[in-house]
């Protein structure tokens, strides 16, 4: 996706890059402890949620870009109701992770399961990656239920693996690669 470009989802759902003025929106979800609790940030501030989108935008000028944010935009509100990411964390070896967060009002939609299959096809079409991977914390099983429908495969556990504020988090990692999502969306 290119500056300025917008993709619409099987949902109707829109995702395009982030502007300035988005922070406001991230700020709704972003400071809230649900949607929180499993991360190693937040209950935002409002200059936490600036700086992460702010943050974003600085992203786009790098060389090599390593970090695409996408902002989940509601057509029907032109309201941020989540955000999705991919990271490239190793262009040799052709590994990135995903990343999503979605409002809790969107919760139980398929919205994050979405969002995932748009994240999981641009890097492998987008970036030739061989290799995408995502963490969750073993209690968030929304998250996982998201990752299984992906067609991610849970690899194993990984102790103490975020430093949260009360303390250390284990996460559970899932990977796909690339020729698996090929026989997924073939």
């Amino acid at each position: 996706m290119g500056k300025g470009s917008m993709n619409v989802l099987k949902n109707g759902l829109m995702l395009r890059e982030f502007e300035g003025r988005d922070w406001k929106d991230v700020h709704e979800y972003a400071s809230l402890e649900i949607v929180c609790k499993h991360q190693p940030w937040g209950p935002n501030t409002e200059a936490e949620s600036q700086e992460f989108v702010q943050g974003v935008l600085n992203d786009l000028e790098a060389i090599p870009r390593t970090r695409f944010a996408f902002a989940l935009e509601d057509p029907a509100t032109h309201k941020v109701i989540g955000t999705g990411e991919l990271n490239i964390r190793d262009f040799h070896n052709r590994t990135g992770e995903i990343g999503y967060i979605v409002h809790p009002d969107y919760w139980g939609k398929g919205i994050a399961t979405e969002l995932g299959r748009f994240l999981l096809h641009y890097g492998f079409q987008e970036h030739n990656l061989h290799r995408i991977y995502a963490t969750c914390e073993p209690k968030n099983s929304g998250s996982k239920k998201v990752l299984e429908k992906l067609g991610m495969i849970q690899e194993g556990r990984m102790r103490e693996h975020l430093k949260l504020q009360n303390g250390w988090r284990d996460s559970l990692l899932f990977s796909i690669l690339e020729h698996e999502w090929t026989n997924i969306t073939e």
